[in-house]
């Protein structure tokens, strides 16, 4: 009788846990042995050519090989996969920060029955990033983008039974679908134009292609890179994206998804080139949501979304320094980004696993119970901020600069300055919101309030200083480039440049804290004044589109029902109700009574009769 439960559930619940407990321990063995291996590889893969990209060198030629081609009538689809000093490089940064969300995902989701799908959609979205990294073929590289996209809605909503996080799954998915249809295109006219797939043909075929061609081609490649980084317009699902784990968020927002439209302008950067008006129209959707979403950032109480809107502002700083010009640049803040935003995301899910909630307000006096945590969420805010020796002081210099040289060529006059405007304003308002995260969370008082249900699979654990080791060991470590990444790629700094923008961010957080101190109760977003309730709404641009898009789809929706069953349905109906009632008609004649067929018969015979006299 060993195995039926007693009373109080017994030994049947304590049986399944521990076996519960068991395919977890195997999923994490299964999940991070091979993330590791792909770890290393890609280390020995980057340990030439990677830094000879960021120092702006002539790097080795890529390396490859082509392991078939498949036939489609038109231009063949070339199977190559192939490593530059690009690739190599962005593959560290895939694979690593990849590696420390598993690890910290042991610890996060330990009680979560859901645990093994998880991690293996992880290794999948990780294998699909690695697959658009390493691509050397353009529709090659679109299957990985595409099951990026089918990952990202999977984690996002790993929490299922809640609406708003399979809303924020549904939402991200068709928002990244919507822009991936441009992108589809885009391939499919620099692929013909250039008679090849190929990412190398391609661009040995941008000099003979002309303007009409590349600027539609670069224009539907940018909607795709705007659904995919959230750039403007396409941003709004990325916030919503928060619905899922909190290590889902480092490693979307750090290393996957957004880190690909910034890689795909990097890839086919001679092609952007090449269409002025594209740059332009990046250089202003840039200009718009860097200041916008780190506006938006200084009004949030949510952790987690101050964090996301910080990411889409730090992207469209990336996009910015494209559009001027700055690709290494762009892509050195790709990487030092990658560092201390994964950094950023993984502290700020210890600190909500140690007090049960998102927000801000509940928050407060931390630093003393999560000494370690503090320490690495201050190196990444310092990097956010760009406070130097951290990593983001020297990429954030390196973009400013580029974005500083286009006011004197490469983008039209009014593009030139709206970017390097809203990029130096910018600097201001990060270091305003970060520091706002950063007093609210550590400092002051302790705030006394009921908690509410924690994030499902997770449990906070107030009291207990500091959290499991698992979590822990990710945190160290990414701590480590994010403070020192700087020095590998940028060695020169503007020191003019450097010190306007160490100014402004010292500005805005000195502004800040002074508010703070004045009253370390209050919020210091009230600083905001009139603005901060459109900030705290992120300007109502899902209100917006919800007028001009959703409810008009909905109107025409429920339009296209009504004439399916008043037209369509009703043509159906009526021509059954016309059978029917001719069937009736045809059934008199038809009731089984002879004497009444004799008669009809002989009825019939007297009208042929009286037909044949009258007519002959």
């Amino acid at each position: 009788m060993a195995g039926i439960p007693g009373p109080r559930g017994g030994a049947a619940p304590e049986a399944a846990a521990e076996a519960g407990v068991r395919a977890n321990r195997r999923a994490a063995w299964i999940a991070v042995l091979p993330t590791a291996a792909s770890a290393v590889l890609a280390l020995w893969l980057a340990s030439g050519p990677g830094l000879v990209y960021l120092t702006g060198a002539a790097g080795p030629a890529p390396v490859g090989r082509t392991y078939g081609s498949i036939v489609t009538g038109g231009v063949p689809i070339s199977l190559t996969l192939q490593a530059d000093a690009l690739s190599a490089m962005l593959g560290v940064l895939v694979t690593l920060v990849a590696l420390a969300v598993q690890v910290y995902s042991v610890g996060y989701l330990s009680d979560d029955p859901r645990y093994p799908s998880y991690s293996a959609f992880v290794s999948l979205f990780t294998s699909a990033m690695l697959l658009v990294v390493y691509a050397g073929d353009l529709l090659v590289l679109y299957a990985g983008w595409e099951v990026m996209g089918l990952c990202s809605y999977l984690l996002i909503g790993h929490w299922w039974e809640d609406r708003g996080n399979s809303r924020a799954a549904v939402k991200a998915f068709l928002v990244t679908r919507l822009g991936d249809v441009g992108f589809l295109f885009g391939i499919f006219t620099l692929g013909v134009a250039a008679g090849s797939f190929r990412v190398a043909d391609v661009l040995a075929k941008v000099p003979e292609m002309s303007a009409a061609t590349l600027v539609t081609a670069t224009m539907l490649l940018l909607a795709g890179v705007a659904g995919k980084s959230a750039q403007v317009p396409l941003h709004t699902w990325l916030p919503d994206a928060m619905a899922g784990p909190t290590p889902i968020s480092a490693l979307i927002h750090a290393a996957t998804m957004v880190a690909a439209g910034i890689f795909i302008v990097a890839r086919l950067f001679p092609a952007f080139l090449a269409a002025r008006p594209t740059l332009d129209v990046l250089a202003v959707l840039a200009a718009l949501g860097m200041l916008g979403a780190a506006l938006a950032a200084l009004a949030q109480d949510d952790l987690k979304r101050v964090l996301a809107y910080s990411t889409i502002s730090q992207l469209a700083y990336m996009a910015g320094g494209l559009a001027a010009g700055g690709d290494r640049p762009a892509v050195f803040h790709l990487l030092t980004h990658g560092a201390f935003k994964a950094l950023l995301f993984l502290c700020a899910g210890a600190v909500i696993h140690h007090v049960g909630s998102n927000l801000m307000s509940r928050m407060g006096g931390l630093r003393r119970e999560l000494p370690i945590t503090f320490a690495a969420m201050t190196i990444g805010f310092a990097a956010l901020i760009g406070i130097p020796p951290a990593s983001g002081f020297f990429s954030k210099d390196a973009v400013l600069l580029a974005m500083e040289r286009a006011l004197s060529g490469g983008l039209t006059d009014a593009a030139a300055l709206l970017l390097y405007g809203c990029a130096l304003a910018t600097v201001a308002v990060t270091g305003a919101y970060a520091a706002r995260a950063w007093l609210r969370t550590f400092f002051g008082e302790a705030r006394a309030v009921a908690l509410p249900e924690p994030e499902p699979g997770t449990a906070h654990v107030v009291g207990v200083a500091e959290a499991p080791r698992t979590m822990l060991v990710p945190i160290v470590l990414l701590a480590v480039p994010a403070l020192l990444l700087g020095f590998a790629g940028s060695p020169h700094v503007d020191l003019p440049l450097a010190a306007v923008s160490v100014v402004l961010a010292l500005l805005g957080a000195g502004l800040v804290y002074a508010v703070w101190r004045a009253d370390p109760l209050a919020d210091p977003a009230r600083l905001l004044g009139p603005l901060r309730g459109p900030c705290a709404r992120a300007f109502s641009i899902d209100r917006l589109y919800a007028t001009l898009v959703a409810r008009p789809v909905l109107a025409l929706a429920r339009l296209v029902v009504r004439t399916d069953e008043t037209v369509v349905d009703g043509a159906v109906r009526g021509s059954g109700r016309s059978a029917r009632g001719l069937a009736g008609v045809l059934r008199l004649a038809q009731n089984g009574n002879v004497q009444l067929y004799v008669s009809g018969l002989l009825a019939g015979i007297l009208l042929i009769a009286v037909g044949a006299v009258m007519l002959t």
